[in-house]
């Protein structure tokens, strides 16, 4: 049967480039190329299939991923894939497994903390997966909390080994992935003690289970913590508890880039620096914003092409019922969260040069900037995954009844995505370090240290301070010069009262936890003032193809405005913008929405994802939905008989009235 593109009317409204602008997402012609290979590579080979995945138990769900696992290892070997392309292909398999933490954390972990003998010793086996391992760091009773962890790693000069140890219920190590049911090492974070002074928290190889029957080994507990939110989802990965009753290992096998304890149990300082561990934690944060970017354009990728197949109400004389994305309310809801996933694509693309760059730094022992890129990946981190899993959950709801489906990708995606708000690092946490920097900047003003990189406007602070919104009308909002100074005038003044405010306690400790919602605000606002500046940035860059940078330009005003009217409260009370001017951003919101309105699906169409990375019905690229539905929902379990189990036992005595009563 003919399948119709049900979409076609609406990609022939387009007014841009779209193959350019697939190119501008991706980030260059190399990275689009890679991703595009890799992507029809997996979507068209059957033993990658998932559209079955909510209906498998927790056993045969983790098994199926164990074998996309091996698979996916298999083609790789086959294909002799580069590290970037394996990486992407494991991306498009789309299933969260043991597989993301080997080299997500584990392998990262040695590189950035091993010696030159102990990356050569683990990394091979590692690269080649004869090891696999896991981080082993949050525990039962401490997450964000790293220097509160209980673990404690002995130092035994009598046989030159440490002593693993979990002295209570709560050090049990609780959440690494991968830990549960396959890793076969990992690298443990425990308290270092040694001649009886405890040196606080460091890194240790340690083997969990034996590499020919993959028993745990002596002293080790080791299991899975157990199901977690949603069908599906992250109940892939095995999640794990590891309790340890003293186990003994080699000296060699504390990761000693940094810190080494000697033969004779002295512990001592390299001349490697400290600040060398900084550069894992921003490389590591800065992916998981690429992956907000990501997760947050799939569910909009499939709110938009349903929005557009949808029809409902406004049909006159038995006309066409009216599209669903034609309605306001459904464009001011769904256009800025389109815009979002742009403006986190730019400000993670840029992330990876502040990554690159710190780097090189760190190397020539430059520490002048790591502050400024902690507390930048810190606050972008916590930004992006916050308003990604929200926007995800309102990418469902604008998808009416059929969102809730399984079958519509977004109770999944959701499920999958949201622990990203917590892990490496709580989102508010990460808010309140961020303005802890940000206070520091603030009471430096006027000193030699001037404010650099994203807190350089600050250096700008009587002008930001004095400064008064010029709007008089609507289109006045779309001159980027204007959007940006009332950005930093609001991030400047909320962030100068925090202080003042501060100042005014009894002592700073007590003003930082008495003003803590304050400052977070503060912090936000810090934020979402880089990713407005990035995309701005991006703006001034040479972009190719018809029509593209006008429709970049177009996204770039909708995210901010749409930030300016949701944050109205910040901007009307620092005095930033006027009641007047708030309103005329609403007048221009909509304006803006209509005239991305042709070109929505175009733009969605950009991302570049197959069918079945997507994984939904309601996203498919020809928008033929109804058929689709149908079709899925006899495929569920309870469909494979008319009958169902239990019929006989429960359902016919009710209805012939032969239920047994109980005697009392």
């Amino acid at each position: 049967m003919e399948v119709i593109d049900q979409l076609a009317p609406e990609r022939s409204k387009s007014q841009f480039d779209v193959d350019a602008m697939k190119i501008v997402w991706a980030g260059s012609q190399h990275a689009f190329d890679i991703s595009d290979r890799m992507a029809r590579l997996v979507a068209s080979d059957p033993a990658f299939r998932k559209d079955y995945r909510v209906t498998l138990g927790r056993k045969e769900l983790f098994k199926n991923t164990l074998r996309k696992a091996a698979h996916a290892w298999k083609r790789i070997i086959e294909l002799r894939l580069t590290e970037e392309e394996a990486s992407k292909l494991r991306t498009f398999v789309d299933e969260p497994a043991f597989t993301d933490l080997h080299w997500g954390m584990f392998v990262p972990a040695i590189k950035g903390q091993g010696t030159e003998e102990q990356q050569q010793k683990w990394l091979p086996l590692a690269y080649k997966m004869q090891i696999i391992g896991c981080y082993a760091q949050t525990e039962l009773g401490h997450g964000s909390n790293v220097q509160g962890l209980e673990t404690t790693a002995t130092f035994d000069p009598a046989t030159d080994e440490f002593v693993i140890h979990s002295p209570t219920l709560t050090s049990s190590k609780w959440w690494p992935g991968g830990l549960g049911k396959v890793s076969t090492h990992a690298v443990v974070y425990a308290r270092l003690i040694t001649d009886g002074k405890d040196y606080g928290v460091h890194g240790f190889i340690v083997q969990l289970r034996s590499l020919d029957d993959h028993s745990a080994l002596p002293g080790i507990t080791v299991g899975d913590i157990g199901m977690k939110f949603g069908n599906g989802a992250y109940n892939t990965m095995d999640n794990g508890v590891l309790h340890f009753d003293h186990v003994r290992i080699p000296r060699e096998q504390m990761l000693m880039r940094v810190s080494q304890v000697t033969r004779e149990g002295k512990f001592k300082q390299s001349d490697v620096p400290r600040q060398l561990l900084y550069g894992t934690m921003v490389y590591v944060r800065q992916t998981i914003v690429a992956d907000a970017s990501s997760a947050l354009s799939r569910a909009v990728c499939i709110a938009t092409r349903y929005s557009c197949v949808r029809r409902q109400f406004g049909s006159q004389d038995g006309g066409p019922e009216t599209q669903v994305i034609d309605y306001k309310t459904q464009q001011s809801r769904l256009f800025p969260l389109l815009a979002t996933a742009y403006a986190y694509r730019f400000v993670g693309e840029w992330l990876n040069w502040l990554y690159t760059d710190v780097t090189q730094r760190l190397q020539a022992n430059d520490f002048s900037t790591l502050p400024e890129a902690h507390a930048c990946t810190a606050g972008l981190k916590s930004l992006t995954t916050s308003f990604t899993a929200d926007g995800i959950e309102e990418c469902r709801k604008l998808c009416g009844g059929h969102g809730y489906l399984c079958s519509s990708g977004l109770p999944e995606l959701f499920a999958v995505y949201v622990p990203a708000c917590t892990y490496e690092g709580d989102n508010t946490v990460l808010l309140l370090q961020v303005a802890r920097f940000l206070m520091k900047t603030v009471s430096q003003l006027g000193s030699d240290k001037k404010p650099v990189g994203t807190t350089s406007y600050m250096g700008r602070i009587e002008h930001l301070m004095q400064c008064r919104c010029d709007v008089q009308r609507a289109e006045d909002w779309s001159k980027p010069g204007v959007i940006l100074e009332v950005f930093e005038a609001r991030a400047a003044r909320m962030n100068v009262a925090c202080a003042q405010n501060v100042s005014k306690m009894p002592n700073p400790e007590e003003g930082f936890s008495e003003l803590s919602s304050d400052l977070v605000e503060a912090a936000v606002a810090h934020c979402q003032l880089i990713v407005v500046s990035k995309f701005m940035e991006k703006l001034q860059q040479d972009i190719a193809g018809k029509g593209v940078k006008e429709q970049l330009q177009l996204l770039c005003s909708i995210y901010a405005l749409s930030l300016v009217h949701k944050h109205q409260g910040d901007f009307l009370s620092t005095g930033t913008i006027t009641a007047k001017q708030a309103s005329l951003v609403n007048a221009q919101l909509r304006s803006f929405n209509a005239q991305l309105r042709p070109n929505a699906v175009a733009l969605v169409d950009a991302f570049n994802y197959t069918d079945h990375y997507l994984g939904s019905v309601l996203g498919r690229y020809d928008g033929n939905v109804y058929p689709k539905l149908y079709e899925e929902a006899w495929k569920d379990p309870l469909n494979d008989s008319v009958v169902p189990d239990g019929y006989h036992e429960y359902i016919y005595p009710m209805l012939k009235q032969q239920l047994r009563t109980a005697r009392l």
